[in-house]
């Protein structure tokens, strides 16, 4: 059966990607939560599946609503149940239903990485063409957004303002509407363009030649500077709170409000992140922590009135990151030990069996040579002093090679140096692509070749 025009119609799986999807992509979270909404009142949609909520409901949209809070739209299945108080299971069909609806697309997929867990698929929010339809929406072809909308018919304002004021009631704030008198008669983007159409901004005067001489001519029309909101102490610990755990491995499954009533009194006292990490790296980090929360306020005991001044918490944060240099030259020079120990010492194995195995690899796949990772291994190891167009170029190289099937680079970084050199020298999307390239390629049921 034919879906009538404005209608929503089930999106099969090869289209739920962002590279394949025949939606646009939504510039920002308000105008996506609209389209949700107005889903949820259309009621035409009907899960074909023979499990699961058959129609978008409310668990629907609270679904939508926490995913409009990430950015970029990476959420854990988990932390979706978790916050809504929902279990795994129901998460999984309700995003399913916004995938199946067009309102949500596939950037990456999730999987398991080695040395990693799990990874969170990460979305697109987009806005199928059924709405745009629907809203009497006119749209013209972007290369950011795929389209983009150029204006909306007199049919479509009326529903658009109701979608607008639910959405604002959803996010619990409200979103300012700047509107005049002129705007009910008047468009403010003509339907068509044309040498009649009238200005919205109405007449401009021209300030007097002897203002403009002196240079005291103000625009009328300048905005105002916003003030930055002051935080509390409250806000302060908060604040510390959750730089600690982005920061801290060890800390990055606490709770922020448990971590803010433990840094309380260095929060208080003016530290910063910074400057509790080298407090932490003074006092002796332990590699086995069993009760993170714990341990931080074992260790931060007191910490206020040794570093009470900011010039000792300025010296304790230069001796951090010197060690931290050390340890990084002291990784290179390791791994250049190895390369030097191990070059030339490879011997072709003695079972017959085993050295045509050797040779068909060596067939499909040319062995790469030690200078090459010798130069992949000096690149990563001058991350600090590369200029940013060397960077640049490292990067497209590897993603280059990457793109052809070749994780050395990445794979060579991350072994020998660590994952925070290879994020700094690649970048965090890239490398996690690579260790997923390299864990699926490990995997039995695939067999990646070049």
């Amino acid at each position: 059966m034919t879906p009538t025009p404005g209608s929503i119609s089930s999106v099969p799986a090869p289209r739920q990607w962002i590279n394949a999807t025949t939606g646009r992509i939504a510039p920002e979270r308000f105008s996506w939560l609209q389209a949700v909404v107005w889903a949820q009142e259309d009621q035409t949609y009907r899960n074909t599946c023979g499990h699961g909520p058959r129609r978008i409901g409310d668990t629907t949209l609270a679904v939508a609503v926490e995913l409009a809070r990430f950015s970029p739209c990476r959420p854990g299945v988990e932390t979706l149940a978790r916050r809504l108080n929902r279990s795994a299971r129901t998460i999984k069909y309700h995003l399913g239903i916004l995938r199946d609806t067009g309102l949500l697309a596939y950037r990456t997929k999730g999987t398991r990485v080695s040395g990693i867990g799990n990874l969170a698929s990460e979305y697109v929010w987009t806005i199928p063409q059924a709405f745009d339809t629907a809203l009497h929406l006119m749209t013209r072809t972007s290369d950011r957004f795929i389209r983009m909308v150029t204006g909306i018919k007199d049919a479509g304002r009326n529903r658009i303002r109701r979608l607008a004021r639910t959405v604002q009631q959803l996010l619990g704030k409200r979103r300012t509407l700047r509107t005049n008198r002129r705007s009910r008669t008047t468009r403010c983007t003509p339907m068509r363009g044309s040498s009649e159409s009238l200005s919205t901004a109405g007449p401009t005067s021209l300030p007097p030649e002897s203002k403009l001489e002196a240079g005291e001519a103000i625009s009328p029309t300048l905005c105002k500077t916003r003030t930055r909101r002051v935080l509390n102490s409250t806000g302060r610990r908060f604040q510390l709170a959750r730089e600690l755990i982005e920061q801290t491995e060890w800390l990055n499954r606490c709770s922020v409000p448990r971590i803010a009533w433990i840094v309380r009194a260095v929060a208080d006292a003016g530290w910063t992140s910074t400057e509790v990490r080298a407090w932490l790296h003074l006092r002796g980090e332990s590699q086995h922590i069993r009760r993170p929360s714990g341990f931080l306020a074992t260790v931060l005991h007191n910490a206020e009135n040794v570093l009470d001044t900011p010039a000792k918490r300025a010296d304790a944060v230069d001796r951090w990151r010197a060690s931290l240099d050390v340890a990084r030259r002291e990784r290179i020079q390791s791994v250049r030990h190895h390369a030097e120990r191990f070059d030339d010492v490879w011997q072709p194995p003695t079972s017959p069996a085993v050295r045509r195995l050797v040779d068909a690899a060596f067939a499909a796949r040319p062995l790469v040579s030690i200078g090459a990772d010798q130069d992949v291994l000096h690149a990563v190891s001058g991350v600090g002093e590369l200029t940013a167009a060397e960077v640049k170029a490292s990067r497209e190289e590897a993603r280059a090679r990457l793109m052809a099937g070749d994780t050395g680079p990445i794979s060579t970084a991350v072994a020998s140096l660590g994952r925070q050199v290879a994020y700094d020298l690649y970048g965090h999307d890239l490398v996690l692509r690579g260790l997923q390239m390299m864990s699926a390629t490990r995997s039995p049921l695939l067999s990646v070749g070049t």
